[in-house]
C-alpha cells in the first residue's frame, strides 16, 4: 500500500483532518510499546469519521479502528496498516430523559460522569474503567458486577463494507468479554444507554467508592492493559497466577504485579516482546499446575 499517495488523496478531500505517517503505537496504547503504524488518521467528529470511512472504502483500505489504547498490544515491528484512533475526537456525550448517548470515541468514564451529572443512575460501574465507549460496547467492558450489557440498548456502526448498520437490545449478543462487533472489522459510531433515575449523592458516593478500591488493589502507577487474562470458568485468573508463584515474576521489563497478578505491567522499559513473551510464560506455568488454560484478554495485535 503506498500510504504516502493515499494520505496525500486523503488530505486534499478532507483539509482538516488529522493525518500522520509512521506514528509510534506507544503513544496510543497504555502499555507505551509498540513500533509506528505506517499511517493514521485522528478523526474530530462521527462526520469526519464517516467521511474518512468513505474515502477508505473506495480505496479498498479496511482500517484498523482502536479506541483509548487500553487492551492491545501493538509489536514492536509496528503495523503496516491504516490506522484510524478514534479518541478523543470522536466523544462527545449526550444526555436525554433516562439516556445517554455517546460517541465511541467516548471515555467511559466521561459517559459515567454525564450520567452521574444527570442523576442516572446505571453507569457507575464504567467510570473507573480507562477505555472509550466503542472499544468497551465491543468487548462487554465490566468491573465491579456491572457489564454495559446491563445498559446498553443501541448501537450504530459501519460494518466490514463500510455500510450504516444499526444494532439494538439482545442483537449485541452480548456475553463475557464478547459482543456481536468481536473479531469483525467493523467501525462503531455511538452507543445509547438506557438508565435509571436515582439519588445524586448516592450515584457519586457509589463513584467513588469505587475509585478508591481500584486505587487500593490496582497498579495505577504503572502502564499496563488492565486485566491480562479472561476470567476462567470457576476461579479468577490473579489467584492462578499467585498460586503459581508468579507474582512479580519478570521478564525483561515486562513484570506480573506485585499489586494485582492478574495485570502484566510495563517496570519501565518494556518491550512488546517483553510482555508476549511474559504473558505465555504466565500461561504455560498456569496451565502445567493447575491445569487451567488462560485466554488473553488482551488484543495482540498483528494476530488478529
Amino acid at each position: 500500500m503506498d500510504y504516502t499517495t493515499l494520505i496525500r488523496d486523503i488530505r486534499k478531500a478532507l483539509p482538516g483532518l488529522e493525518l500522520r505517517e509512521n506514528e509510534p503505537m506507544g503513544e496510543h496504547c497504555s502499555f507505551r510499546v509498540g513500533g509506528p503504524a505506517a499511517a493514521m488518521a485522528l478523526p474530530g467528529s462521527i462526520r469526519e469519521l464517516e467521511a474518512l470511512a468513505g474515502l477508505l472504502r473506495r480505496a479498498g483500505v479496511k482500517p484498523l479502528v482502536i479506541g483509548k489504547g487500553t487492551n492491545i498490544l501493538p509489536p514492536d515491528e509496528g503495523l503496516d496498516r491504516f490506522v484510524v484512533a478514534v479518541c478523543p475526537g470522536v466523544g462527545q456525550v449526550q444526555v436525554s430523559g433516562g439516556q445517554v448517548t455517546a460517541d465511541c470515541g467516548a471515555s467511559l468514564a466521561s459517559a459515567a460522569s454525564a450520567a452521574a451529572r444527570a442523576e442516572l443512575t446505571g453507569l457507575e460501574f464504567a467510570h473507573g474503567i480507562p477505555g472509550s465507549v466503542g472499544g468497551g460496547v465491543v468487548m462487554n467492558a465490566g468491573a465491579y458486577g456491572g457489564e454495559l450489557k446491563d445498559v446498553a440498548v443501541r448501537t450504530d456502526y459501519l460494518d466490514e463494507e463500510l455500510v450504516p448498520r444499526t444494532v439494538q437490545g439482545p442483537e449485541h449478543e452480548f456475553a463475557y468479554r464478547h459482543s456481536v462487533f468481536s473479531g469483525r472489522e467493523v467501525i462503531l459510531l455511538r452507543t445509547v444507554f438506557s438508565l435509571t433515575h436515582g439519588d445524586g449523592a448516592a450515584i457519586r458516593e457509589r463513584m467513588a467508592q469505587l475509585a478508591q478500591r481500584r486505587r487500593d488493589s490496582q497498579p495505577l502507577d504503572l502502564p499496563s492493559a488492565g486485566s491480562t487474562f479472561k476470567r476462567p470458568a470457576g476461579g479468577y485468573a490473579a489467584a492462578l497466577i499467585d498460586q503459581a508463584g508468579l507474582k512479580g515474576f519478570r521478564i525483561g521489563g515486562a513484570q506480573v504485579s506485585e499489586k494485582h497478578a492478574g495485570f502484566v505491567v510495563n517496570a519501565g522499559s518494556a518491550t512488546a516482546a517483553d510482555i508476549l513473551r511474559l504473558m505465555e510464560h504466565i500461561q504455560r506455568t498456569v496451565l502445567a499446575r493447575s491445569g487451567v488454560e488462560l485466554e488473553p484478554e488482551v488484543l495482540i495485535l498483528g494476530r488478529e
